[in-house]
């Protein structure tokens, strides 16, 4: 997993370049936010079940239908799986947050995810869904810890949802 520090360093070194002014300052933000990333991932660590049982909960009232007979979250083995794969996003995205870097999320969690759900028949929308719900949790959750919030703490949400959504061509 690469960070933003060395994901700065290795574009610019094949490009055979020193770091210019838009480096430096791209730099200077990733370590002005270091503590409030780290900040907010002890914060998630800590709630982490709790943010995925909300999540869940919010989710399924939300959009009743998927718990309802002939839904994909019907069975509580699939109501398990789902509240799993929102523990993973939840996961990642801390490992992206603190990181500032969205490798991880390609790497980890979206190669090859909208074809393992398509060929399982799990829909995409309600994991965009879930994974929004997740962010606005996380978001009140360390604001309420009096931890500083900001574009950082959306970035690897808003990643994943953008990632996920269906793109018109």
């Amino acid at each position: 997993m690469r960070d933003a520090v060395t994901s700065l360093i290795g574009n610019y070194d094949v490009t055979g370049r020193y770091l210019d002014r838009d480096g430096i300052e791209r730099l200077k933000s990733y370590f002005e936010t270091g503590t409030a990333r780290v900040q907010a991932a002890r914060v998630i660590n800590g709630n982490a079940g709790a943010i995925v049982k909300q999540a869940g909960t919010q989710l399924f009232a939300e959009q009743p239908e998927l718990i309802r007979p002939g839904g994909n979250a019907y069975t509580t083995r699939r109501y398990a799986a789902c509240l799993r794969d929102m523990d993973y996003y939840l996961r990642y995205a801390t490992y992206a947050l603190v990181a500032g870097n969205t490798d991880v999320l390609d790497e980890r969690v979206l190669q090859g995810l909208r074809e393992t759900y398509n060929s399982l028949g799990v829909p995409i929308g309600p994991t965009v869904v879930g994974i929004g719900i997740l962010k606005d949790i996380v978001k009140a959750e360390v604001a309420a810890a009096g931890i500083e919030t900001g574009a950082f703490l959306d970035q690897p949400f808003d990643y994943m949802i953008r990632e996920l959504s269906e793109k018109d061509i």
